[in-house]
């Protein structure tokens, strides 16, 4: 009986990321042993679960019957460690979680340090990347995203804010023509992040202007490349106000209109909304939330 709840907890979590090896990785579990649960549930039960090609494995009509019954028992049982684990000061377990790549030292990573630091029996298992990732098939409970978040089956959380200032470097200024107003940025040369959009929007009092820059001199994908390309005097772009406050405060940082802003934009928590939350995510997501004004960017 055992066994069979064990296979069924890893056919909920082939399906929910697609594959065997995908699967794996949320359950820390080899493939070859993923495979072996997936073909005694199947043997033991007489079915086919899933229709296997080389590139996707898809439910059959026996897995969609069995998987919300099985997807039930999986949540039920984190309900039930969640709620022995309720009871204890201090709180058991693991977590996955997702943050932006740029700065080891930025506000967002230390509040996850000091998640840490409080919650000793917690262990945190972190990847950092400037891009989005897949939470329900890489098995993620939590991710920090920044900007406006698109639409898509992930439950979010508002958990603060962050300003963002139009830089370049002292060289690369005194190199081409003033900049004096918006339009004036028309003819400069910018540095452009792959998923962040290239059109931008700068405000003052009651005026709003949205330039679109037309001399894309580099792309890259990561925020950190574009705060070395503009320390490198290649280009204009914006960046994270506690990412280059140094730089600004040394010099080697210039801000750009400064009389105009940018929007500000939000940090958000988000995680996939697959079943119940676990007690941990949740009491993540406070802690950074009661640190919300320490996360502001």
């Amino acid at each position: 009986m055992i066994e069979d709840y064990r296979s069924l907890a890893v056919f909920v979590a082939i399906a929910d990321t697609g594959s065997l090896s995908a699967a794996g990785r949320r359950l820390k579990l080899s493939t070859s042993v993923i495979s072996h649960h997936l073909s005694r549930l199947e043997e033991r039960q007489g079915v086919t679960l899933f229709f296997r090609s080389t590139r996707s494995m898809s439910l059959t009509p026996e897995g969609q019957i069995a998987l919300d019954p099985a997807r039930r028992m999986v949540a039920a049982g984190e309900e039930a460690l969640d709620a022995i684990h309720a009871g204890n000061e201090e709180p058991v377990g693991a977590l996955h979680v997702a943050m932006p790549a740029f700065g080891e030292h930025s506000k967002l990573h230390q509040a996850l340090w000091g998640f840490a630091k409080l919650h000793r029996m917690v262990a945190i298992s972190l990847q950092c990347s400037d891009v989005p990732t897949d939470l329900v098939k890489d098995g993620f409970d939590l991710a920090i995203r920044l900007g406006t978040l698109r639409s898509s089956s992930l439950k979010s959380r508002r958990i603060a804010d962050f300003e963002r200032l139009l830089v370049a470097s002292p060289d690369y200024l005194s190199a081409h023509t003033p900049i004096a107003v918006p339009y004036d940025l028309e003819a400069h040369d910018f540095i452009s992040v792959t998923q962040i959009p290239s059109m931008m929007t700068m405000e003052r009092n009651d005026q709003s202007v949205s330039i679109t820059p037309a001399n894309i001199r580099i792309e890259v994908n990561t925020v950190n490349a574009a705060k070395a390309a503009v320390l490198a005097g290649l280009g204009i772009w914006h960046l994270p106000r506690s990412v280059i406050e140094q730089e600004i405060s040394q010099g080697r940082l210039v801000r750009v209109l400064p009389d105009w802003t940018l929007p500000t934009l939000g940090i958000y928590a988000v995680w996939p909304d697959i079943g119940p939350q676990k007690a941990l995510t949740r009491r993540l997501i406070d802690h950074l939330v009661a640190h919300r004004s320490d996360l502001m960017l």
